[in-house]
């Protein structure tokens, strides 16, 4: 069974930032959300988020700060993940 990958968590963020569209300096992310935050359960609505690694920070669709990860932040070494849908 795969993965669901619009579950809120570390692992499922990490594995959306290989394929996931990037311009203007943010990832955009979609999660399950709950009264507009993302969250680690199945909900009937799902909603963009955009991380900005030069920052870490992720953002909701009215560009919010919604959470700090100095993890996801490049100016604290982050790198983001290898894309796997780029070719040679």
């Amino acid at each position: 069974m795969a993965r669901d990958l619009l579950l809120y968590n570390d692992e499922n963020l990490q594995e959306q930032l290989k394929t996931a569209p990037y311009g203007l300096g943010f990832y955009t992310l979609r999660f399950y959300t709950e009264r507009g935050k993302p969250v680690n359960r199945k909900t009937d609505w799902i909603e963009e988020f955009y991380l900005y690694p030069s920052g870490g920070t992720l953002r909701d669709s009215a560009f919010n700060i919604i959470v700090y990860d100095s993890r996801y932040d490049t100016y604290r070494g982050f790198l983001p993940p290898q894309r796997t849908d780029q070719k040679d």
